[in-house]
């Protein structure tokens, strides 16, 4: 059941970003660097690996976030920041 849970939440996510990106009439980049409109979950999470979070000298820091990624989560509903 936990499975068939994490799929369905695994497909509305791809769902929700591709309509998105539809939408905005817009694309990423693919693991080649090509752009594409219908990008895979697997992809945005390989892609997203090299972010880091964490609690430094008493500061919330993102490390490896780019313009690129900052543009990925645009497409997001829910608020990153």
């Amino acid at each position: 059941m936990v499975m068939g849970l994490c799929l369905l939440v695994y497909t509305l996510a791809q769902r929700a970003l591709r309509q998105a990106l539809a939408n905005a009439k817009q694309t990423i980049k693919n693991q080649l660097g090509k752009p594409t409109a219908m990008p895979t979950m697997p992809w945005v999470f390989q892609f997203f690996q090299s972010i880091h979070a964490g609690f430094w000298d008493g500061v919330d820091q993102i490390v490896n976030l780019t313009q690129e990624h900052q543009e990925i989560l645009h497409f997001q509903s829910a608020p990153w920041q």
